[in-house]
């Protein structure tokens, strides 16, 4: 393993990237646990992204679940790599109640091009986390691109 896939560097390649996704910034999300193949996200209630009923808005539930699948692609590829979502199927279980959200993404699959993810949005409130949300994922492999693939 070369210096730059070292896990340090991975860390730090994917918060650097993750910290220019204006969208993470704009909902208040946040990076928790980065590990090869696996990514959690954080998010916290607001009224700025609930929907007409007080949940959270499957927009922002969505967002973190793609992102989360995106970086745990991106964290079992070369550095230099960036990745794109080319599909994603997301179930919503439940509606989106709770302290704070927590989007667990994992690689099922990882190819040289294409690699498959999938995501589990869990909502924090008292008791055990409650599974709201399941996203599957298809994401590409680019080079040359800044942004995620830093």
């Amino acid at each position: 393993m070369g210096k730059s896939d070292e896990p340090g560097n991975l860390e730090a390649r994917i918060r650097s990237s993750f910290a220019r996704q204006g969208l993470m910034s704009t909902l208040g999300a946040t990076l928790g646990d980065i590990t090869h193949g696996a990514v959690d996200i954080f998010l916290p209630p607001s009224p700025a992204i609930s929907q007409q009923h007080g949940f959270v808005h499957a927009g922002a539930i969505s967002a973190i679940a793609d992102t989360a699948a995106g970086y745990a692609a991106l964290s079992t590829m070369a550095p230099g790599k960036g990745v794109l979502t080319t599909e994603f199927k997301i179930n919503l279980l439940a509606p989106a109640v709770g302290s704070r959200f927590v989007a667990r993404g994992k690689v099922i699959k990882a190819g040289r091009t294409l690699t498959l993810a999938q995501t589990e949005v869990f909502a924090e409130q008292e008791g055990p986390p409650r599974l709201i949300a399941f996203l599957t994922a298809t994401l590409m492999a680019i080079e040359g691109r800044n942004g995620i693939s830093d």
